[in-house]
């Protein structure tokens, strides 16, 4: 797509792929009765731009609001190209007030948007927050933003400042308004002009809407003007205002004191009003302007006049007026001119006419006059104009979306139902509403479908036309084509109901221009529609008969006789189009799918139509073709301009601009409505550029059959003719056929399990990040695969390439919908483009898990693709993985190889485009990351086949070879082929990897008990390197660990102990790299290559156990093992009936149960070991002091037994000692042995006995007193202890101040020199309060009071005598 941009546009339908808009229902009741027999108006709509939508760096940029009304209700919806707006679609219904025809407008304040209705009984004004309000920074970084619509459930709308009733449209229908127009004064007020239908204008004007008021109602008459606080009177009363003065168009223009109103009456008159001065200041007769038959026209009064206005700084005020005469319209263009004195005057630009006879809607532009009109078969028609420089009066094109074929065309080998849904849910034929409607209506129920996803339609959809069939047949019995017809008679039947409701859908209400971005949008009654530039050969192809002969020169040439060379051609090709039957276009869109010859059929195609020629077509292209004087190069300039092989940029990377520009540029045109709309715009183009293909392939098998008679040059040019220009027509029509089929072919849903466990394969890549899918899913359901490609990947080159060149920060109105959308389209075009070295898009299906879709793109660019073959065969292997056909992903990704140094995706996947590449060979380089893939989905059979076919190629490079051996021996030896892996072992070229193999052949083989297998292998010059230390720990280790799980006895621990002893003496006769072993695992003996398979009670083949991971343990671990079997062990001793529980036991779980028993020096030199926490150990021991301090004068054996297993510092001689002071003594000697900060062990047992009630040791209190008094405070009150907590802090205080200080910790007392110090306030606070509440502690609480005055003042006195110091 060369880029040459033609003076036509063409429509974009974007049609939703998901159930139907959600509107948020909002009913606003004023309590008016309904008018029987009154007026009813058409259903309207219209749009809204943001005022800074043009303009990049803006939260508003490509974002505008259209709506359409409908009786009396109006709905609004709020979209942006650029981000998916939340809660953007509201509806509001008025019972009984009828929305007026143009009876909504949409002005933008500072602050707010402002909503403007009229209707037959009321009017009503909407306050929401302007977008800039709405966020903190001017642009938003998230890819969904809020609408402004979303908070409008909270606007109360029947108060005064949002509705107010008409009292003058109340007494009969007559009185209701005809047309209105509205507008926010610079006061903010909101005013109503309306149109009364006995004429005349009544002003309606509401107080701003943040200041009190009173409505204002004034009468805008030619006689007078009168303010009225009750509306207009009936003609009949007033006798003064004619009925030819009625108002059926009006228009409002503001100046800076003044609003000018401007009504086009049905007397063909327009007037113009001051609504400041209240009189008619211009009155001029519409009349005066048409050439001829003004007396005709003026006798009938005007019924479908319209007035529209523009404005520019440059300009100054236009208006456009279109008189609707039959078979005469005309549009008027005229200039508003200020003289003084206050006149006014019009000057005349321009009058245009049009053979249309229903206009719609138009819009006047700064240069143009857009219009659309319903023909006589109620078709759209689309056109627009130049008021100021066409020359020859014609009407530029648009070429609108056709409407779907009446007919579907089913194959005799094709399945009605796929063909009809395929048909149906196309993403370009019909909207989800009209499927919906038609299948409420086929289905005669009263079903709501409007929450069914674009696939659950679908199955509906089915299910329905299936059920209605099967509940038709009355015979069991069918021939097979009794039943396909019908299976057609039922799917035509539903296919023309959704034509029905797709056609009424269609109907156009208006048109609306972004006066920023120049967009141009189609509103039809069910959905929106964009018109895009189109380019120049989609011009030629698409343009009617009258547009073609007229036409002299085209941009695609230069030369002028070339042009005209080209344009007779395509009006050959035109000529083809028409004269080929269904049935020969669908055999040849047929061979392209079952990748057929296009030149082969194109020349079956001709002789078919040479055989059927009724009407002397081909005789009438052969005269035609004989007025082009030069036709290889004109063919040639045709082929030139269609073939899009570029040299597209894919550099994504920032191009030194802000953050906020890349911020801004990552959103551009990033919505789903802007996705939809590109991509479909490029299935448009493709498929037009195929039929054009086509065609073009056609006519020169035409011109080869008959060269002589209009080639001049001759043979030449029938050589030049067949072996180049042919085969590049036929490679065209393939390759924009491929983006035909890509851009209908719907993605699929891939479940996020599946999603996440390929990504993680495809990590071993280490693919660019530009083709990682984001978290982002689009709001359309299910994507094209274009629009996922577009989504996640093009548009960020895209953009990044639009506009690296351009001055983003100084240029702010750069948002130009016509070139933008056309540079878009260009770009993601070549980027899809088949023959350019861009391989993004495959790579992109890849990474989202697209397979099928993938399979599908490289069966159809296969035999004529000559770009990237290595890189498809690469992809369709990995398609071939996913599916689990592993022999056929081998083939491939071998055929890939020869391709390696050649491709940019395949240098990318290798790492050998990088700067500093290795020295290793690209194609090594490829395998590395292939058997890397491999490995991650686990293939280790291909990993071997593959590895073995590297080696080949890595003969003079020894450090891949030994890598690849390493390889092959750790695939042999997990899949149990011994001798292979052995004799992979003594083929690898490199010592160091040939013992580690070594090292993990004997541990392997050890593990699984296959000893045999290991002596008999020669180990040739091996021998030293055989481990026998490590064998025999690794040995020992097993036999111990089998004793734990096995023979959970006294007996069974102690050969633990010393098994375990054994290994560790073993390992520490080890090299200390070399000191480790590997876990055995249990059931390792069931999974050993060679056993027999075992059955299950049913006599079926069990399952295979799950493998194991394995883990190595080094020397440490196995001295924790060995400390943990020593502890059972000495448990065990202790209380022999616990062997059993203690044989598998975990160290927590051991350290309760020396706990329990009393051995606490075993369980403190276990927790040291494991790190565990020691304060199950303390509060045990405090637990059974406890227990002992109040059960003394029983049986102590026991309590004598477990003392005596644990070792106490000193023994006291001078005095017997009981058993609980042999308690108390053990507890202190650990909680002096091991300290810990803050003494935590310390508050552990105070807390234990505290919570058990019993009273703190002195020499506990004491040892707690001096590390952290405080906290021993806090303990107190936390049990109520308030007696003690007060002396505690009397003590405290007295520290302080110097009596007893060093039991506290306290170096020096309170004095002027001293350092610092403090008292726990918070806590003393909390005692005070509790002894203020108790009268029994009244002593206690004034005590502590004194004190605590005491320490005040003579802290006050030596913090003074601190400061005089300095």
């Amino acid at each position: 797509m060369a880029g040459v941009l033609e003076k036509s546009y063409i429509e974009i339908c974007g049609f939703e792929r998901e159930s139907v808009l959600r509107f948020r229902q909002i009913t606003l009741n004023l309590g008016v009765g309904l008018h029987f027999g009154g007026v009813k108006y058409a259903d309207s709509a219209g749009g809204f731009s943001y005022e800074d939508s043009g303009k990049l760096l803006s939260v508003t940029s490509n974002r505008f609001i259209h709506w359409s009304t409908s009786g009396d209700t109006v709905q609004f919806v709020e979209q942006s190209l650029d981000t998916n707006l939340l809660n953007n679609a509201v509806r509001l219904h008025i019972p009984n007030c009828l929305l007026l025809p143009g009876g909504v407008c949409i002005q933008e304040t500072l602050n707010n948007i402002i909503i403007l209705i009229v209707t037959s009984q009321s009017v009503h004004r909407l306050v929401l927050p302007h977008p800039t309000r709405m966020y903190r920074s001017d642009f938003v970084t998230e890819l969904q933003m809020q609408s402004i619509f979303t908070d409008i459930g909270k606007l109360n709308l029947s108060e005064p400042a949002h509705s107010y009733v008409l009292p003058f449209a109340q007494a009969a229908p007559a009185c209701a308004p005809s047309t209105s127009a509205t507008w926010i004064s610079h006061q903010g007020e909101a005013v109503f002009a309306l149109a009364s239908p006995s004429g005349g204008i009544t002003a309606v004007t509401l107080p701003a809407h943040d200041q009190d008021g009173t409505v204002s109602i004034q009468e805008l008459k030619q006689s007078s003007m009168m303010q009225r606080l009750a509306g207009w009177m009936p003609t009949a009363i007033r006798g003064d205002q004619s009925i030819p003065d009625l108002a059926i168009s009006l228009a409002v223009h503001q100046l800076e004191d003044d609003t000018f109103i401007f009504t086009l009456c049905q007397d063909h008159k327009l007037r113009m009003w001051s609504f400041k001065h209240q009189m008619c200041l211009l009155v001029t007769d519409m009349l005066e302007y048409m050439p001829a038959g003004r007396g005709e026209v003026k006798a009938s009064p005007a019924l479908a006049h319209k007035l529209r206005l523009f404005f520019s700084s440059s300009t100054g005020l236009c208006l456009a007026i279109y008189l609707a005469v039959p078979k005469r319209s005309q549009f008027c263009v005229l200039q508003l001119v200020a003289s003084e004195n206050n006149r006014y005057s019009l000057d005349h630009i321009s009058t245009l006419f049009t053979t249309q006879e229903t206009l719609v809607d138009f819009v006047l532009t700064a240069s143009d006059i857009w219009a659309v009109w319903l023909d006589n078969d109620d078709q759209t028609v689309v056109k627009y104009i130049s008021f100021e420089h066409s020359t020859t009066g014609m009407w530029n094109q648009v070429f609108v979306q056709p409407s779907p074929e009446e007919e579907v065309h089913v194959g005799e080998d094709q399945d009605p139902r796929e063909i009809y849904l395929d048909v149906l849910f196309s993403p370009l034929h019909f909207t989800a509403s009209a499927i919906i409607k038609a299948l409420q209506i086929y289905k005669r129920g009263t079903e709501r479908y409007s929450d069914l996803s674009w696939e659950e339609l679908k199955k509906e959809v089915t299910v329905t036309v299936e059920n209605e069939l099967q509940g038709s047949v009355t015979e069991y019995e069918f021939c097979q084509e009794d039943y396909r017809l019908l299976q057609v008679e039922f799917w035509s039947k539903f296919y023309a109901c959704c034509l029905q409701y797709q056609d009424v859908l269609s109907t156009p209400l208006a048109l609306h221009i972004s006066p920023a971005t120049a967009m141009v949008c189609v509103l039809r009654k069910g959905f929106v529609s964009f018109l895009l530039p189109c380019f120049a050969v989609d011009h030629l192809y698409l343009s009617s008969d009258e547009y073609l002969f007229s036409e002299e020169e085209t941009p695609i040439a230069e030369d002028s006789n070339l042009s005209r060379d080209v344009l007779q051609l395509v009006q050959c090709l035109r000529m083809v189009s028409e004269s080929l039957p269904e049935d020969m276009a669908y055999e040849m869109d047929k061979a392209l799918e079952d990748l057929l010859s296009p030149e082969k059929v194109s020349e079956k195609v001709l002789e078919g139509l040479l055989a059927s020629d009724n009407g002397n077509v081909i005789q009438d292209i052969l005269n035609k073709l004989q007025d082009i004087s030069n036709p290889t190069v004109a063919i040639n300039t045709l082929l030139r301009e269609l073939d899009l092989e570029a040299d597209a940029e894919t550099d994504t990377r920032p191009t030194g601009q802000s953050l906020r520009v890349r911020i801004s540029l990552s959103q551009l045109y990033g919505s789903s409505v802007a996705a939809s709309l590109i991509c479909q715009a490029v299935c448009q183009t493709a498929m037009t550029r195929t039929l054009l293909c086509r065609d073009l392939l056609i006519l020169q098998q035409l011109y080869l059959r008959n060269g002589d008679n209009v080639f001049v040059a001759g043979g030449a040019q029938l050589l030049q003719l067949q072996q180049d220009l042919i085969p590049r027509c036929s490679s065209l029509l393939c390759s924009y056929h491929l983006l035909k089929q890509m851009s209908l072919t719907l993605s699929s849903s891939v479940p996020l399990d599946i999603l996440n466990a390929d990504l993680q394969h495809l990590s071993v890549l280490e693919l660019s990040d530009s083709s990682t899918p984001t978290s982002s899913r689009s709001v359309l359901n299910p994507q094209t695969v274009v629009e996922l490609f577009y989504q996640n990947v093009a548009r960020k080159a895209i953009m990044s390439q639009i506009l690296s060149q351009q001055d983003v920060e100084g240029s702010q109105a750069m948002l130009h919908w016509p070139q933008m959308i056309s540079s878009v389209l260009t770009l993601l075009c070549q980027f899809l483009w088949p023959s350019n070295a861009s391989f993004l898009f495959p790579e992109c299906l890849m990474v989202n898990c697209q397979y099928a879709q993938l399979q599908e793109y490289v069966r159809l660019v296969g035999p004529w693709c000559q770009v990237n073959v290595g890189s498809y065969r690469f992809v369709l292997g990995h398609c071939y993985l996913a599916s689990g056909e592993g022999q056929k992903a081998l083939q491939c990704f071998q055929e890939a190889a020869a391709e390696v140094d050649k491709e940019e995706f395949l240098m990318k996947l290798t790492g050998s485009d990088e700067e500093a590449a290795t020295s290793t060979a690209p194609r090594l380089l490829y395998y590395n990351k292939v058997l890397r893939l491999l490995e991650d989905i686990g293939l280790p059979e291909l990993v071997i086949n593959l590895a073995t076919l590297a080696i080949s190629e890595a003969a003079n490079d020894e450090r891949s070879q030994a890598a690849l051996w390493t390889r092959i021996f750790k695939h042999h030896l997990d899949l149990g082929h011994n001798s292979q892996a052995y004799e992979a072992l003594t083929q690898n070229p490199d010592s160091s990897r040939q013992l580690d193999c070594l090292r993990q052949l004997v541990v392997v083989l050890c593990e699984r008990a296959q000893l045999r297998d290991l002596v008999q292998f020669s180990f040739v010059n091996l021998h030293d390197e055989v481990g026998q230390n490590t064998l025999s720990g690794t040995v020992m280790f097993e036999y111990g660990m089998r004793l734990g799980r096995e023979v959970r006895t006294l007996r069974g621990l102690q050969k633990q102990v010393n098994c375990y002893l054994a290994a560790l003496n073993c390992l520490r006769l080890v090299h200390p790299d070399y000191a480790w072993i590997v876990q055995p695992s249990s059931g390792a003996a069931y999974e050993r290559p060679g056993t027999s398979p075992k059955r299950n009670y049913d006599g079926e083949f069990a399952a295979n156990p799950v493998s194991q991971q394995i883990d190595i343990l080094e020397l440490k671990d196995l001295e924790k093992e060995y400390a943990l079997a020593r502890s059972r062990l000495t448990l065990a001793q202790q209380d022999p009936s616990s062997a059993a529980i203690a044989g598998g036991a975990s160290s927590q779980e051991m350290v309760a149960l020396l706990v329990q028993t009393g051995l606490f020096d075993t369980a403190l030199t276990l927790c040291q070991t494991f790190n565990l926490s020691l304060t199950p150990v303390f509060e045990g021991l405090t637990f059974k002091c406890i227990k002992l301090q109040y059960k003394g004068d029983q049986d102590q054996t026991e309590v004598w037994n477990w003392l005596a297993a644990n070792q106490l510092p000193t023994v006291i001689t001078t005095k017997e000692s009981s058993a609980t002071d042999e308690a108390w003594r053990l507890l202190a000697h650990y909680l002096e042995k091991y300290p810990l900060q803050n003494a935590q062990y310390h508050r552990c047992v105070i807390n234990k006995l505290l919570s058990h009630g019993v009273p703190v040791p002195d020499w506990l209190l004491s040892s707690y007193k001096e590390i952290d008094a405080a906290s021993l405070l806090r303990l107190y009150l936390n049990f109520d202890q308030l007696e003690s907590a007060a002396e505690l802090v009397l003590e405290y205080v007295d520290a302080l101040l110097g009596k007893g200080h060093q039991y506290f910790g306290i170096e020096r007392p309170l004095s002027a020199t001293a350092s610092l110090v403090w008292l726990p306030y918070t806590s003393i606070d909390q005692l005070l309060r509790n002894l203020s509440e108790s009268q029994i502690n009244e002593k206690m609480y004034k005590n502590l009071k004194d004190k605590l005055v005491e320490y005040h003042r003579l802290v006050d006195q030596s913090s003074r005598n601190r400061l005089m110091a300095r």
